[in-house]
């Protein structure tokens, strides 16, 4: 395996901190950053296609999802003997590698880089991982509020402090990395970025890791910590993903301070997970991250951040906490508001992402992207009017934009324009590659838009290109529920359900499914009893209310099977009519 090469640029950044005249800090690297989903993405080419990757300093190594080599029809070698990838939902073992020809980053022209190809996908339109053998590779400056990463060579700089961008009056925090190597900057395995913390006045571990969207407390650092999950306060909040087939429990629990490098956070709130870290308590994530500007200085063995504003850990502002965001440079093209905006939509600040996208939009009308990120935010705001014209005007401009099919297919199924929305799947169907992980969230809309014939194929699809994906347990609970609902292959499918439950105990799709191949076979207690299951977590259920309620029939219970068809029909109106097409209308009497 190959360490990546990248060859300094001649742009310098002034350091106003104790400033030294002999001190450069040379940009290597300069990574325009769009935050998706609470994750860093960076635009790259692999063999001149483009691609996006989520920045991720907690992968070791850069990674390429299996469907995505396939899609790019990249030649796969047997990685190293013994090589696994690590993550929240276990560990993925038989990795290949790639070795890309040409390979663009940034603003770094074409190079060999090695990929590992495994693990689960990343997310819509996410090639992979950019792991830390290419973000290691020089000091790293994280600056995600204002959209972008720095790869940075300091020169001549000693050990002053490396927070360049704050007058010298400014504060900053200031904290040793841990367990950090004195290696070649050109080793391939670059480590983690630890540092100490305190929660409660205890000392923790805490690993920065920007594959992240949240910050999370490992439940075996909670128990150190005293936080008992079962208190007064802790929330239980579902299931969580990573690399690795299977998804973990996670709770939200009050904590009375948070403290690193001389930040302080009072009375506020941390996500725990049942994962498993070695070395480390707890990852500091993308929240993190996003209300701080953070140099990671390897070449000092320090980190130095500087606080944005606003709550740092998403869940909640901290009481007496600032509320406002301080203010970077001011983007001076439409792509830096765009980049800004995302930022802000990522903090939930939906009312300064509007504002940004509106200015991207002044600047260059002719990017499909801007209203299409637009509707997204305005959705999130309740805004569907407003929604639906910018994804109307997001099609406008780019009719095969297979983001903006998915996005309007969704939003018509909300407000019950199902033509409309089978009129986009079927257009977003043409343009998906067989491959592409987008064909999970493509099947659940075909089902959720009551055509299970049409998302059986794309269920199939995206499991044999995704064999180790952490949401192989939601697509084979789907797979299961489309073909109960056309009645074939009913033997099948009820396999398909039960490998969903043993990988992921209490997936919600396979009890559905499973209940509805039990209605058929005219196994009626097991039919309640898995309806009832999935009704235990999604009361509002409408399909496995109106199951229930013609098992309970079948049984001679009327008044609960009247009681369960009225509650179905008051969440979903056209279940009895959608019911009758699949013969699972309810008798008349």
């Amino acid at each position: 395996m190959r360490g990546v090469a990248f060859a300094a640029a001649l742009a310098t950044l002034a350091v106003a901190q104790g400033a030294r005249a002999d001190c450069k800090l040379g940009i290597v690297v300069t990574l325009p950053v769009t935050m998706d989903d609470g994750s860093p993405v960076v635009e790259a080419k692999i063999n001149g296609a483009e691609v996006r990757f989520i920045a991720d300093s907690g992968a070791f190594y850069s990674v390429i999802s299996p469907g995505v080599a396939q899609e790019l029809h990249l030649r796969l070698q047997p990685g190293p003997f013994g090589m696994v990838m690590q993550g929240i939902g276990g560990s993925t073992s038989g990795i290949d590698l790639v070795d890309i020809k040409s390979f663009s980053l940034g603003d770094t022209p074409n190079f060999h880089a090695d990929f590992a190809v495994g693990g689960s996908e990343e997310g819509p339109g996410v090639a992979g991982l950019i792991g830390r053998n290419i973000l290691r590779m020089a000091d790293t400056e994280y600056d995600l509020a204002d959209g972008v990463i720095r790869l940075v060579q300091p020169k001549g700089c000693g050990k002053l402090p490396l927070a360049y961008w704050l007058k010298p009056d400014q504060p900053f925090g200031e904290v040793d990395m841990e367990s950090e190597d004195d290696g070649p900057r050109s080793e391939v395995f670059r480590p983690p970025i630890r540092a100490s913390a305190i929660v409660n006045g205890k000392r923790i571990v805490v690993e920065f890791d920007s594959g992240s969207p949240g910050s999370m407390l490992t439940l075996a650092g909670a128990r150190r910590l005293g936080i008992d999950l079962n208190a007064k306060g802790v929330e239980q909040t579902g299931l969580i993903a990573g690399v690795g087939r299977h998804q973990v429990r996670s709770w939200i629990a009050p904590v009375d301070s948070f403290g690193i490098g001389g930040e302080a956070i009072q009375h506020t709130r941390l996500r725990v997970g049942d994962f498993e870290m070695d070395d480390a308590d707890m990852l500091l994530g993308d929240d993190f991250l996003l209300s701080h500007r953070v140099f990671f200085a390897g070449s000092q063995h320090k980190i130095y951040f500087s606080y944005n504003g606003g709550p740092v850990f998403k869940l909640e502002a901290s009481p007496g906490a600032p509320t406002a965001v301080a203010a970077g440079s001011e983007p001076t093209d439409a792509a830096g508001f765009a980049r800004r905006a995302a930022a802000r939509a990522s903090r939930k600040d939906l009312a300064g992402a509007k504002s940004d996208y509106a200015k991207a939009m002044a600047m260059d009308a002719k990017v499909a992207d801007y209203p299409l990120r637009l509707g997204s935010v305005e959705r999130e705001a309740g805004e569907n009017k407003a929604a639906m014209a910018d994804f109307n005007r997001a099609l406008a401009l780019d009719p095969d934009s297979w983001p903006g099919r998915l996005e309007r297919a969704s939003l018509r199924l909300e407000i019950d324009d199902n033509a409309g929305a089978l009129s986009d799947l079927a257009a977003a169907d043409k343009l998906l590659p067989p491959e592409a992980h987008e064909r999970l969230f493509l099947a659940d809309l075909y089902l959720s838009a009551g055509a299970p014939d049409r998302a059986s194929p794309d269920f199939d699809a995206w499991v044999k290109a995704h064999p180790e994906d952490s949401n192989m347990a939601t697509a084979l609970g789907g797979r299961c529920l489309a073909r109960a609902l056309e009645n074939v292959d009913l033997d099948r499918s009820r396999a398909d359900c039960e490998k969903a439950l043993r990988l992921q105990k209490g997936e919600p799709v396979a009890y559905e499914g499973r209940g509805f191949i039990r209605l058929r076979l005219g196994e009626v207690d097991g039919a309640i009893a898995d309806f009832t299951s999935l009704l235990q977590v999604r009361k509002d259920a409408a399909w496995a209310l109106w199951g229930r309620g013609l098992a309970e029939q079948k049984k001679g219970l009327a008044a609960q099977a009247k009681a369960d068809f009225t509650a179905a029909m008051t969440v979903r109106p056209q279940v009895a009519k959608e019911a009758e097409r699949f013969g699972l209308g309810a008798p008349r009497t």
